[in-house]
């Protein structure tokens, strides 16, 4: 008996021990935001695109229209038990270049200048797919014109 007892003593520990453990935040970091003393190399009104990627590396994204800056993205997102990740960190460094490629404008934002964008999903949907092949032919009984069929017309 004094066996068992000290075996649902351990049993009941690693149990309790597992327990907090799956409780603990983990944090995830995706992206990077170069450093301030590489930012501080670049001089707006001087610096090229190419002098940028050179001194701080290529952008996680670029900008569409015109190639119009470069796009620094990092975020940290913080994971709890088995709720759904948050994001709790975001910077985002925006470059932007003129239309001759040369450093107009160095901008930082964080997630508190952001706003969420919620994605609506938009789908068509065929109004006969409910409908089967019976019923849409039966329902065709009573669209046509007799006179079309007799060749008159």
């Amino acid at each position: 008996m004094p066996g068992t007892l000290s075996a649902l003593r351990i049993a009941v520990f690693v149990a309790a021990l597992a327990a907090t453990g799956a409780c603990t935040a983990q944090f995830r970091n995706h992206g990077y935001i170069p450093p301030e003393d590489e930012l501080s190399q670049i001089v707006v009104g001087i610096d090229t695109r190419d002098t940028v990627a050179d001194v701080i590396g290529t952008p996680t994204a670029s900008g569409v229209l015109n190639e119009s800056g470069y796009y620094y993205i990092r975020s940290r997102v913080r994971t709890f038990g088995a709720t759904r990740p948050q994001v709790i960190e975001r910077q985002v460094l925006a470059i932007s270049f003129d239309s001759a490629g040369v450093v107009t404008n160095l901008e930082r934002f964080g997630l508190e200048d952001g706003q969420a964008v919620p994605l609506a999903r938009r789908v068509t949907t065929s109004n006969t797919a409910d409908i089967s092949f019976i019923r849409r032919l039966l329902s065709n009984i009573g669209n046509f014109n007799a006179g079309d069929l007799l060749g008159g017309g």
